[in-house]
Protein backbone atom coordinates (compact mmCIF):
# COMPACT_ATOMS: atom_id res chain seq x y z
CA UNK A 1 0.00 0.00 0.00
CA UNK A 2 1.53 3.36 -0.94
CA UNK A 3 2.21 5.81 1.86
CA UNK A 4 -0.29 8.32 0.46
CA UNK A 5 -3.16 5.85 1.01
CA UNK A 6 -2.50 5.31 4.73
CA UNK A 7 -4.96 6.97 7.10
CA UNK A 8 -3.57 9.77 9.23
CA UNK A 9 -2.81 8.83 12.80
CA UNK A 10 -4.69 11.01 15.27
CA UNK A 11 -2.46 13.48 17.01
CA UNK A 12 -2.27 13.78 20.77
CA UNK A 13 -4.20 17.05 20.47
CA UNK A 14 -6.99 15.26 18.57
CA UNK A 15 -7.14 12.56 21.23
CA UNK A 16 -7.18 15.15 24.01
CA UNK A 17 -10.02 17.03 22.31
CA UNK A 18 -11.99 13.78 21.97
CA UNK A 19 -11.47 12.93 25.65
CA UNK A 20 -12.53 16.44 26.66
CA UNK A 21 -15.68 16.19 24.52
CA UNK A 22 -16.57 12.86 26.09
CA UNK A 23 -15.97 14.28 29.57
CA UNK A 24 -18.33 17.17 28.81
CA UNK A 25 -20.94 14.71 27.51
CA UNK A 26 -20.64 12.69 30.72
CA UNK A 27 -21.09 15.86 32.74
CA UNK A 28 -24.19 16.80 30.73
CA UNK A 29 -25.67 13.37 31.43
CA UNK A 30 -24.67 13.54 35.12
CA UNK A 31 -26.42 16.91 35.35
CA UNK A 32 -29.61 15.35 34.01
CA UNK A 33 -29.35 12.44 36.46
CA UNK A 34 -28.88 14.93 39.31
CA UNK A 35 -31.94 16.87 38.13
CA UNK A 36 -33.97 13.65 38.10
CA UNK A 37 -32.71 12.81 41.58
CA UNK A 38 -33.85 16.15 42.93
CA UNK A 39 -37.25 15.69 41.28
CA UNK A 40 -37.54 12.35 43.09
CA UNK A 41 -36.54 14.03 46.35
CA UNK A 42 -39.30 16.60 45.86
CA UNK A 43 -41.80 13.85 45.18
CA UNK A 44 -40.62 12.07 48.35
CA UNK A 45 -41.37 15.27 50.29
CA UNK A 46 -44.92 15.22 48.94
CA UNK A 47 -45.28 11.54 49.87
CA UNK A 48 -43.98 12.37 53.35
CA UNK A 49 -46.52 15.19 53.65
CA UNK A 50 -49.33 12.79 52.73
CA UNK A 51 -48.02 10.16 55.11
CA UNK A 52 -47.75 12.60 58.01
CA UNK A 53 -51.24 13.89 57.36
CA UNK A 54 -52.60 10.34 57.28
CA UNK A 55 -50.69 9.34 60.39
CA UNK A 56 -51.59 12.37 62.48
CA UNK A 57 -54.91 13.23 60.87
CA UNK A 58 -56.99 12.05 63.83
CA UNK A 59 -54.86 13.80 66.42
CA UNK A 60 -56.36 16.31 68.82
CA UNK A 61 -54.18 18.94 67.10
CA UNK A 62 -55.13 18.66 63.41
CA UNK A 63 -53.77 22.10 62.57
CA UNK A 64 -50.28 21.03 63.62
CA UNK A 65 -50.52 17.94 61.41
CA UNK A 66 -51.68 20.06 58.49
CA UNK A 67 -48.97 22.65 59.12
CA UNK A 68 -46.17 20.11 59.25
CA UNK A 69 -47.49 18.46 56.09
CA UNK A 70 -47.57 21.82 54.31
CA UNK A 71 -43.94 22.43 55.26
CA UNK A 72 -42.99 19.37 53.23
CA UNK A 73 -45.18 20.44 50.30
CA UNK A 74 -43.43 23.82 50.28
CA UNK A 75 -40.04 22.10 50.54
CA UNK A 76 -40.96 20.00 47.51
CA UNK A 77 -41.81 23.10 45.48
CA UNK A 78 -38.55 24.74 46.47
CA UNK A 79 -36.64 21.59 45.51
CA UNK A 80 -38.32 21.44 42.09
CA UNK A 81 -37.35 25.00 41.22
CA UNK A 82 -33.89 24.87 42.73
CA UNK A 83 -33.17 21.73 40.71
CA UNK A 84 -34.44 23.26 37.46
CA UNK A 85 -32.46 26.46 38.00
CA UNK A 86 -29.25 24.65 38.96
CA UNK A 87 -29.55 22.23 36.04
CA UNK A 88 -30.09 25.11 33.61
CA UNK A 89 -27.03 26.95 34.90
CA UNK A 90 -24.90 23.85 34.60
CA UNK A 91 -26.14 23.16 31.07
CA UNK A 92 -25.29 26.67 29.99
CA UNK A 93 -21.66 26.09 30.96
CA UNK A 94 -21.43 22.78 29.08
CA UNK A 95 -21.20 21.94 25.40
CA UNK A 96 -22.77 18.64 24.38
CA UNK A 97 -21.02 16.78 21.58
CA UNK A 98 -22.42 13.29 21.02
CA UNK A 99 -25.42 13.38 23.37
CA UNK A 100 -28.76 15.12 23.01
CA UNK A 101 -29.29 17.13 26.17
CA UNK A 102 -32.64 17.82 27.75
CA UNK A 103 -33.75 21.35 27.00
CA UNK A 104 -34.22 24.05 29.63
CA UNK A 105 -37.82 24.29 28.54
CA UNK A 106 -38.45 20.60 29.31
CA UNK A 107 -36.96 20.98 32.78
CA UNK A 108 -39.05 24.04 33.55
CA UNK A 109 -42.20 22.38 32.20
CA UNK A 110 -41.58 19.38 34.46
CA UNK A 111 -40.90 21.63 37.46
CA UNK A 112 -44.12 23.55 36.67
CA UNK A 113 -46.23 20.39 36.41
CA UNK A 114 -44.84 19.01 39.65
CA UNK A 115 -45.40 22.38 41.33
CA UNK A 116 -49.05 22.40 40.27
CA UNK A 117 -49.40 18.85 41.59
CA UNK A 118 -47.73 19.78 44.88
CA UNK A 119 -50.00 22.81 45.26
CA UNK A 120 -53.04 20.61 44.61
CA UNK A 121 -51.86 18.17 47.27
CA UNK A 122 -51.35 21.10 49.66
CA UNK A 123 -54.87 22.36 49.03
CA UNK A 124 -56.31 18.88 49.60
CA UNK A 125 -54.31 18.49 52.81
CA UNK A 126 -55.71 21.74 54.16
CA UNK A 127 -59.28 20.99 53.10
CA UNK A 128 -59.45 17.48 54.52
Amino acid sequence: MPEADLPDEPTSDDLADTRTAWAEDRTVLANERTFAGWMRTGMACIALALGLRALFGDTSYPLIAKGVSLVFVLAAIMIFWAAATKARRTQQRMDSHDVAEQSDKQMYILASILTVGALAVGVLLVML
